[in-house]
This record gives C-alpha cells, sequence and structure tokens, in this order.
C-alpha cells in the first residue's frame, strides 16, 4: 500500500516515488486511513526544564517507551536527545550493595592455664624432670605439647628435642595430632619441615624430631629442653634416654618432659626415683570433658576387673611382681565411700631423713567399727622439719583427729617437739620399728585381703608405693610406711596382731 500511494503521489506531483518515501520517512509522515493523503506527524514542543526531568527519569530506571506517554514526545527523539547529551542509566545514584552481616568471630580460646587439670600443669619450683604419668587419653600430649611450646615462645633462638617411639609417632601424635604442636589453639602453629625433620616456630626456635629406634642420632646436637613421648613404648629406653640427657647443654635451664602410660619397667622406677624428677599423675576421668563418652565406656568395658585397670584407665604404675606385699588385684576393689562419723581418727606420719630426701608420709585414716578407713593422703616432700610438722598440724585440725601417730626411728624425741612446736591440736604418740618394711606391712596387707579397709579417694601415690613394696626393693615408701603405722595403730594394736612396735 505504501509503494502504490508514492507512485500516485509521484504522477500527482511529477517526483519520484523514491523520492517521496524517503522524505515521508525522514519526516515522520504518517498515512491517515480512508485513502487520504499522508500528513506529517505533529511535532510536540518539549522544554528544556521537562528534558531534565526526562533525564533524571531515565537515570533512575525509566524507559524510553514510559517517557513518550509522560511526555508525549517520539521514543527515537527521547533516544537521539539522550544519546546527544550521555545521559545513561550508570550515572544514577546506585543503591549501596547489602551485604550479609558477618557472623560472629570465635571468641579467643581460653587461657591453658585455666582449662588443664593440675596434673597438666608444669611442676613449681626447681626440677630437670617432669614427668606426667597418665591413663588412656589423660591428656598427656597435650601437655607436653603446650609445655614446649612455651618454651619455644620464650626462647626464640632455642633447639628442642622431640622423641617418641618412631619417627611415624613424632609426626602423627606430637607434632600434627590433634593435641600436638601445629594444633595448638591460640599459638602461632610452627612450620614443619619434613625432609630435615624439624619445626620451625615463628620466634625462630627450632624442634628436631628423634626416634627411639635410633638413640645414635642424639649423639652430638645439643638442646635448651626436650619432650619424651610414651616413654615407656620405646624400643631402647635406657639407651635413648641417656643419649639424650647428654645433649641437653643448652641454656642456663635445660629441663626434659616425659609424657607417658605407665608399666612396670625398670627404666620408669629409675626415672621415678631420681631426686630432681616431680611426678604428676592422672586418670583417664581427669579429661573427661575432652573424651567421647564412648571412649571412657570402652575403657571401662576394656579393663574393668582387671589388673591393667589401674595401669590403662587411672595412670598408676601397676607391679606384677608376686613378691610385692599388695598386688593389684588386691587393690582393684578397695575405694569406697566414706562413712559419716567414725570410731577414732588418727594422722600417721614418717618423718623424712632431711629436707632434701625422701618425701614425708602423712596419712590420715579412721576406724568404725572393726573396719579401717584411708581418708587423706598429706604427704610432703622438700620442708624443713617445721614446714612438715605444720602440714601435719592441719591436717590432724582439718579432720579433729584423737591422736597423732609418728615414727621415732628417724629424729626421736625431736620429731614431738617439733610437731609441738607447730601446734599440733592433739596427742602425739611415738612408735619405734624393730623390723623391716616389709615385715610391718605384711599384717596391714592382711586386712586388705580380708576386706577390712576402704580407700575413701584415688591415692595414686599411695598405692603405687604400696604395689612396689617387696623384701628386695630399695625405695621412698614413706606414703606406705604412714599407712602401716595409721592401720596398725587403729586395728592391729588392740588385738595384738601388730607388727611388733614399741610405744615410747
Amino acid at each position: 500500500m505504501a509503494g502504490e500511494a508514492a507512485t500516485a503521489l509521484a504522477a500527482e506531483f511529477g517526483m519520484s516515488p523514491g523520492t517521496i518515501r524517503n522524505r515521508a520517512s525522514a519526516r515522520k509522515w504518517q498515512r491517515c486511513g480512508g485513502g487520504k493523503r499522508a500528513t506529517r506527524a505533529k511535532r510536540v514542543h518539549v522544554s528544556e526544564d521537562a528534558w531534565l526531568q526526562i533525564y533524571d527519569l531515565y537515570r533512575n530506571g525509566s524507559t524510553a517507551s514510559r517517557i513518550v506517554e509522560l511526555f508525549g514526545c517520539t521514543e527515537d527523539s527521547v533516544r537521539k536527545r539522550l544519546y546527544v547529551n550521555g545521559v545513561t542509566k550508570r550515572d544514577a545514584a546506585k543503591p549501596p550493595i547489602v551485604f550479609p552481616p558477618e557472623p560472629e568471630p570465635p571468641p579467643p580460646p581460653p587461657p591453658w592455664t585455666d582449662i588443664a587439670h593440675p596434673a597438666q600443669l608444669p611442676p613449681k619450683g626447681r626440677w630437670s624432670t617432669w614427668l606426667f604419668q597418665g591413663g588412656r587419653g589423660a591428656g598427656k600430649t597435650r601437655a607436653g605439647a603446650e609445655w614446649l611450646a612455651e618454651q619455644a615462645e620464650r626462647t626464640p633462638n632455642g633447639i628442642f628435642a622431640l622423641v617418641g617411639a618412631t619417627l611415624h609417632d613424632v609426626r602423627e601424635v606430637m607434632i600434627e595430632g590433634p593435641a600436638g604442636l601445629m594444633n595448638l589453639p591460640g599459638v602461632a602453629a610452627p612450620k614443619f619441615e619434613s625432609s630435615r625433620r624439624r619445626l620451625v616456630f615463628p620466634g625462630g626456635a627450632l624442634a628436631y624430631a628423634f626416634s627411639a629406634e635410633e638413640p645414635r642420632r642424639l649423639r652430638g646436637p645439643q638442646f635448651d629442653g626436650a619432650w619424651a613421648d610414651e616413654f615407656c613404648a620405646w624400643q631402647n629406653p635406657r639407651e635413648t634416654l641417656q643419649t639424650l640427657r647428654l645433649g641437653l647443654r643448652r641454656g642456663s635451664d635445660p629441663r626434659l618432659v616425659v609424657t607417658t602410660t605407665p608399666r612396670p619397667i625398670p627404666e620408669l622406677r629409675g626415672l621415678r626415683a631420681e631426686p630432681s624428677c616431680v611426678v604428676t599423675q592422672a586418670g583417664s576421668a581427669a579429661n573427661a570433658d575432652n573424651l567421647s563418652p564412648r571412649f571412657l565406656e570402652g575403657l571401662l568395658d576394656l579393663y574393668a576387673n582387671t589388673t591393667l585397670a589401674a595401669q590403662e584407665i587411672e595412670g598408676m604404675l601397676v607391679d606384677g611382681d608376686a613378691k610385692a606385699v599388695w598386688t593389684a588385684e588386691t587393690l582393684l576393689g578397695v575405694r569406697g565411700v566414706r562413712p559419716e562419723s567414725f570410731d577414732r581418727i588418727i594422722v600417721a606420719v614418717d618423718p623424712p631423713a632431711g629436707t632434701n630426701g625422701s618425701a614425708c608420709g602423712i596419712i590420715v585414716a579412721g576406724r568404725r567399727g572393726k573396719r579401717g578407713y584411708v581418708l587423706a593422703d598429706r604427704s610432703v616432700a622438700g620442708l624443713s622439719p617445721l614446714g612438715w610438722a605444720t602440714r601435719v598440724s592441719e591436717a590432724a585440725r582439718d579432720w579433729a583427729a584423737h591422736a597423732i601417730v609418728a615414727e621415732a626411728n628417724q629424729g626421736g624425741d625431736m620429731v614431738r617437739a617439733t610437731l609441738a612446736t607447730a601446734g599440733a591440736p592433739c596427742t602425739i604418740d611415738l612408735v619405734r620399728a624393730h623390723i623391716g618394711k616389709r615385715g610391718r606391712a605384711t599384717p596391714v596387707s592382711a586386712l586388705y585381703e580380708r576386706g577390712r579397709v576402704t580407700h575413701c579417694g584415688a591415692f595414686v601415690q599411695l598405692e603405687e608405693e604400696m604395689m612396689a613394696l617387696d623384701a628386695n626393693r630399695d625405695g621412698p615408701f614413706d606414703r606406705a610406711d604412714a599407712l602401716v603405722w595409721a592401720l596398725t595403730v587403729l586395728l592391729l594394736d588392740e588385738t595384738g596382731e601388730g607388727p611388733w612396735l614399741r610405744r615410747l
């Protein structure tokens, strides 16, 4: 139709149809219905203020079609004007990007000293070796790792040794394990250089990995400190420990930390007997907050009512010697509930020979009927005579004891005078032994076999001494000796079954 109209107009006005079509397109002519002559579209005048409004509308998201409806102008004119004036939607003020709120950062981990149980913390005072003896899952690895990380931070150029049963154990447990040096919460992780078998701490300290399978590799290097893990599982414990200690010669105070589940090996007994070795002990239950309940249940199912329960769960050194006065079987079910009242309570004391010698055994025990009850182990070491006498007096006051029973073989009447000076609140009875420790302990062990003694608590160090006591072994049996005096006075003196002691 458009072509026919242009041809008709061309004949009428003497123009070519193409010229007519081009002009009609350029000037926006529109055809009217009914075959009438096309007329030019009416132009709408848009003021400059209106164009400014159009620009704002376009920037804020309006389309050209919507602007045509509002202002009556053509879409082409709007687009041309926008293009000429460089108006784009990019010029519009964009709403700020709203990001989802960031999650709250996790709270910083509490300080290690706030969450560790007492056996996991380094002993106070002077020591060269710290032995942490614990049951399965008692937190031994975490304690050793925390100690070494602290030493590395304090000694920027220090050199330390990590010794395990195998190199695999050192890497998988001591270094990369869940409680290892690279996974301590709140502590900057060191870098592990596996090819050189060493850890590089942020402050510059170094820790080298060694295996107890190759003790000779410890010859030559020197260290500011060392951490030895699972000592009782080492292939060559004696040689490895001796060689390691010869290398502890850097710095002013090189120290050794040994963490292990105990086993009755001579090397462990020798280590425990050293004057400079401080022992801490913990059972699996002490670390229950960090263990799966099923793990503890599994331990109980596996070891309950067995001789290994004390070793694997309580972390006690179990002696399997048939010559021992007390065996693990004897002490297996000895723990029980404390009664509300007693017929008699005493504090038994085995005084030490000096301030640098063995401990002062202090045992609180009571009698109710024909049964004896061990109530507390207040034994101490390294105190002056007045110091341990004060502890004895405090124990007597705390338990409202009827008497203090003290062995007079070491000190004689001086023991009585020292206790009196310390403010002993009750009678002081001195006793003197005329037979050996085993002879004194044998009648008391018979009371245990007959089920007449109850331990009202977990007295691990005391029970270890009891199991270690035999005829051929020398050692510090101060706790066990004080226990023998206590139960002898309470249960055997009146019946004539006692171990031939004489009161002074």
